[in-house]
Parts: structure tokens; C-alpha cells; sequence
């Protein structure tokens, strides 16, 4: 019982420590997130605390409020070492940025102009003033808009990183949030940005129904032909549903390195990661050899694993016509059973429609109903014999299956030397490119982008993050309510979590309950059982000596009435006796006193 009982408290505490780590996380990042240039300020006092007038000091202190949560003050990151690219928009403008006045060539005519809106300003809720971000303001539209790098990024020694905010401010229904990294080529016009502008890389996340995506695509140049073909990343194992649904600010990072592999992090965890040359679909390199496509299979070629046995012959007792069920001959009408009684007759309190027309509708006849004279026979109408499976049935003989012995296999064309063959082994040197763009569409409006930064430094990219999006991650879990908090809400919108709040709550301290009050009282241990155990034992001494010191009481009580009974006996000497008898009570209350004294109770006592 015991073990179970400290299984069930230590339940309660972890519950109790679950409640609590929400405001933990959120009092940690704040400590992590900011440095020396950002200022906390805790408004332990307001504005109306000092227009108190100097007679209420006399009157007795009300009780201390609680101080309010931690104001972050924002401060915009600066970049610090090696970047292409960082943008913050806490200019407030879309100053260097490009809005693409083309239009979309594949769409109608009515939405193929890029005349999405886009606007700079601060998040619906934010939970850092002064914090803007690029906001995609339209519905069903058409979005493209650009701005170049400080200088072409050239893959060669050094790995790609690139990182941006993202939030579903309003959810997000169907649309995309992924950046293109715009190729640079001779012909490259930000104002005619569209969607088939070449792009060496796009990545980020993408959502319509219930598909949740997370790009991330490569442009591969095709070193024979010199044509580009788009190369998949595989989809990651992560769930990536809360991170579109949650309406927070998610960090998505990409880091392609000289090596090859790659990393795809959400908030700065791994969600995905491989390598070029492995993991991508199609494959970067095409297969050494492809099957012939002028190789036809042979007209002779037998391709049937089984045949029918050709030499089988069917018995001479196989029945092919045999039905497979016949009457039960030995089955017999039940008693009671009425041959004569149809099973349904005409509604005899049926009429015929006034505006029945035997010409146009046909002879009247009253709707059929259950014959009440069936309801309490066993039957009605003609008796028929059921119907039973009948032994002698085998069906339709067929020849039973044996092995081919012209088995060839299956045909497969012959394998050739690919025309197409090259091997490149270093795809991460992929074609430069000298600007970046979204081009969306999207259902849903209020996404919400952040901090652009392009760089080759992992340490750079991170200064950058938490300077940024950790200072944002901050502010938004010190404003997330408590876990109970969450919990309640939970269950408004799901009134089934009451059961699993109860199951996992209630039921745990009701059986601490029942186990602490029921518990069964241990009997004290007999001498006999005292010897086969380890438990402290009674001093056994001591109580023998106190029952042989008891034993001389009841025979000195039971002394003096004998005495008595012969003083009885000499009336002359009543009165001596009587005095006797006084002395003989003194002398009792001595013995009993000493032997009172001397008893192991008292003595324990007076030990203590």
C-alpha cells in the first residue's frame, strides 16, 4: 500500500509542476532573451497610488496587488558579422523592396494581375510594441514582391543559411508562406517578378486542406543538357499541424552545407535533414542504365507461374449439376400450422377512394395487411420443407493447378547504357542568386513575416534569431495564460477532456483517500509471534515480576476475611479482635503500598 500511495503523490506533484512550467519557461526566456540593451520595467505602482491624499496613511494598508507581468521594451536586432541579407521592417516602410506589377500568365484574366496588398505594421496582438513585420493583407489574390541582396551568394566553401518569421496571424486555409531565392541572371527584373522567375532555392511552409507542407526545393542544373529540374526534399516525420494552427510566431531556418547534407529547423529545432544526393526526389544523378525502349517481349514468352494439370481427369461420381441445398426430408409440418390461412389479406376496413377511377387507375382491391388468424398459429399459408446443405455437393470440377513447366518469369525489358547518364557529386554548388521574393497566393489574409536574414555564419544566423524572434518567443509565453488556465478553455471547446481530467485528477486522489483511510490496524503480536519476528519486543521480565507482586495482593485480601471468621467464633474477644483487625488493615495498606512501589510500572516511571 505504501508503494502505491507514494506512486499517487508523486503523480499530484508532477501535475502540480505541470501547472506551474509555463510561467518557468516563460520567466526563462525572458532572462534569455534579453541582453543589455533591452529594459525590463516592473510597474510595481500606478498612476493613482500618488494622488493619494496624506490623511488616508492613517488608515489601515490595504493588501499588497501583484506586480504586473515583465514589459519587454523592443529593440530591433542588428546584424553582426557575415550576412547577405537582413530585414527587420522596423523602419516601418518597404523601403528596397519591389512589388511585381506583372501578371500570371496560367490564371484568368480577372486574377492574373499580382495586385495582392502588402503592408508593414505591427502584429494584431502583439506582445512587443514596436515590433513590424511584412503583413500579406489580401484574400484570394495574387502577392509578388522583392528585394535584392547585398551581393550575389556563391556556393563554394562556405554553408547556406537562411531563416524568417512566420505567423498564421488568422489561421491559414489554404496558401503559402515560403520564399524564393531569386537566380541571378542577366534578365532579372524585381518588376516583372512572377511565378516562373528562375529561383535556385524556395522554402518554407505551405498549407491547403489538410495537407501541411514544408518546401524545401532545389533548382539542379543538368550538366549534360544544361536544363533545370526541381528536386524535392522528402516530407518531414514531424507533425506539423500546431505550427500553422496555434496563430504564434514560428522561426523557419534552412542550412545547406559544402558537404551536401542539409537541416530544415522550426524554432530552432530539427524537423527534417538528409542529404542531396540521397534524399531528394527525382534523384540528382539519373541511374547508370534504363531499360531498352525498343526491346518488345516475345510472343513465345510464357509468363504463368501455375497451370491447369492437363493429364487430370474428372471422377466418374462428380455431379456438376448438383444443387447446393436440398429439402429436409425429414422435417414435418408443425403442429397448427393453417394450409388453408393466407398469410395476408385485403384490409377489410379499407374504402375505395371517392375519386377512384377504375377506367384510369385499374381495379380497386383493398391494401394487404397480416392475417390476424397467423398471429397465433405457428404458420399460414402453404407449408414448404426447409431447405438444408446438401452433402453430395462439390460445384463445377475444375483441373487442379500444378507448376509451369515453360516458366520463364516475368519479362522485363533489357537493361541499355543511359544516354542521359552524368554523375555530379557536389550539387550544393548550385546557381547564384542576388535577391529574394514572395510570390503567393493565398485564401487567407494577416500573414505575418519577420526578419529575412541570409548568411554563411551558423553563429551569426543565431545572434540574429534570439535577438529577434527569441525576444518575440518571450513576450508571447509570459502572456500565455497558466496551464489550469489553458486546460479549462481545452474543455469548452472539447467537453469530452472532462473525463480525462477526471480520470487523470480526481480518480488518482480519491484512491489516496481510500487507501490512507482504510488501512487495517496491525494486532498487537502475541509472545509466540514475537520470536519469529524482528520487531521490537516487550520487556517480558518486568510483566512477570508484576503479575507474581499481584498475585500477593488478592492473598492478602482474601487473609483478612478469613480471620475474621474466626474472630466470630470468641464473642468474648470481639473487641481484641477488632483491634486486631485495625492493626491487620494497617498492615495490609503498608504491604500494599510497598508492593505498589516496588511493581516495574513504577519503576519505568520513575526511570523516565
Amino acid at each position: 500500500m505504501d508503494q502505491r500511495v507514494g506512486f499517487f503523490l508523486l503523480l499530484a506533484l508532477g501535475l502540480l509542476c505541470l501547472s506551474l512550467s509555463p510561467v518557468t519557461q516563460a520567466n526563462d526566456l525572458l532572462d534569455d532573451g534579453m541582453d543589455d540593451d533591452m529594459d525590463v520595467e516592473d510597474e510595481l505602482a500606478g498612476p493613482e497610488d500618488e494622488d493619494l491624499d496624506g490623511d488616508l496613511e492613517d488608515e489601515a494598508p490595504s493588501a499588497p496587488k501583484p506586480p504586473p507581468p515583465p514589459k519587454v521594451t523592443y529593440k530591433a536586432p542588428e546584424p553582426v558579422g557575415e550576412h547577405f541579407f537582413a530585414e527587420s521592417f522596423d523602419r516601418g516602410t518597404l523601403d528596397g523592396w519591389v512589388l511585381s506589377n506583372a501578371k500570371k500568365d496560367s490564371a484568368d484574366e480577372e486574377i492574373a494581375k499580382y495586385d495582392g496588398k502588402w503592408m508593414v505594421e505591427e502584429m494584431k496582438d502583439s506582445k512587443l510594441p514596436g515590433d513590424k513585420g511584412l503583413v500579406l493583407k489580401s484574400r484570394a489574390k495574387h502577392h509578388a514582391i522583392s528585394a535584392q541582396l547585398l551581393r550575389p551568394f556563391i556556393f563554394d566553401t562556405m554553408p547556406l543559411i537562411i531563416q524568417y518569421e512566420v505567423n498564421f496571424q488568422s489561421g491559414i486555409d489554404c496558401g503559402g508562406a515560403y520564399i524564393k531565392l531569386l537566380t541571378q541572371t542577366p534578365d532579372l527584373d524585381l518588376d516583372q517578378f512572377v511565378d516562373t522567375t528562375p529561383y535556385t532555392i524556395m522554402f518554407g511552409p505551405d498549407k491547403c486542406g489538410e495537407d501541411y507542407k514544408l518546401h524545401f526545393i532545389f533548382r539542379h542544373k543538368n550538366p549534360k543538357t544544361g536544363e533545370f529540374e526541381e528536386k524535392h526534399a522528402k516530407k518531414p516525420d514531424a507533425d506539423l499541424r500546431s505550427y500553422y494552427t496555434d496563430k504564434k510566431t514560428h522561426l523557419y531556418t534552412l542550412v545547406v552545407n559544402p558537404d551536401n547534407s542539409f537541416e530544415v529547423l522550426i524554432d530552432n529545432t530539427v524537423v527534417n535533414s538528409g542529404n542531396l544526393l540521397t534524399d531528394m526526389t527525382p534523384s540528382v544523378n539519373p541511374p547508370a542504365e534504363i531499360e531498352d525502349p525498343n526491346d518488345h517481349k516475345p510472343e513465345d514468352w510464357d509468363e504463368r507461374a501455375k497451370i491447369q494439370d492437363p493429364d487430370s481427369v474428372k471422377p466418374e461420381d462428380w455431379d456438376d449439376d448438383a444443387p447446393a441445398q436440398i429439402p429436409d426430408e425429414d422435417a414435418v409440418t408443425p403442429e397448427g400450422w393453417l394450409d388453408n390461412e393466407p398469410e395476408y389479406i385485403g384490409d377489410p376496413d379499407a374504402i375505395k377512394p371517392e375519386d377512384w377511377d377504375e377506367e384510369m387507375d385499374g381495379e380497386w382491391e383493398a391494401p394487404q395487411i397480416p392475417n390476424p388468424a397467423c398471429e397465433t398459429a405457428p404458420g399460414c399459408g402453404v407449408w414448404k420443407r426447409p431447405m438444408i446443405d446438401n452433402p453430395n455437393y462439390k460445384g463445377k470440377w475444375k483441373p487442379p493447378m500444378i507448376d509451369n513447366p515453360n516458366y520463364q518469369g516475368v519479362w522485363k525489358p533489357r537493361k541499355i547504357a543511359n544516354p542521359a547518364f552524368f554523375e555530379d557529386l557536389h550539387p550544393f554548388r548550385m546557381t547564384p542568386f542576388n535577391a529574394v521574393g514572395l510570390e503567393l497566393w493565398s485564401m487567407s489574409s494577416d500573414i505575418f513575416f519577420d526578419n529575412f536574414f541570409i548568411t554563411n555564419d551558423r553563429n551569426t544566423a543565431d545572434r540574429w534569431a534570439n535577438d529577434g524572434w527569441g525576444l518575440k518567443r518571450a513576450a508571447e509565453s509570459a502572456a500565455e495564460p497558466g496551464l489550469a488556465t489553458q486546460m479549462l478553455n481545452a474543455a469548452e471547446e472539447r467537453p469530452w477532456l472532462w473525463v480525462v481530467y477526471v480520470l487523470t485528477v480526481a480518480l488518482p486522489l480519491i484512491l489516496i483517500i481510500v487507501f490512507c483511510c482504510t488501512g487495517k490496524k496491525k494486532s498487537p503480536a502475541t509472545p509466540a509471534e514475537y520470536k519469529k519476528t524482528d520487531e521490537p519486543q516487550p520487556d517480558v521480565k518486568e510483566e512477570e515480576e508484576q503479575e507474581e507482586e499481584e498475585e500477593k495482593v488478592e492473598e492478602a485480601e482474601k487473609s483478612g476475611p478469613e480471620e475474621k471468621d474466626d474472630s466470630e467464633e470468641s464473642p468474648v474477644k470481639e473487641e481484641e479482635e477488632a483491634e486486631k483487625d485495625d492493626e491487620q488493615e494497617a498492615v495490609d495498606e503498608k504491604s500494599e503500598d510497598d508492593i505498589l512501589r516496588r511493581s516495574p510500572r513504577n519503576r519505568k516511571v520513575r526511570r523516565d
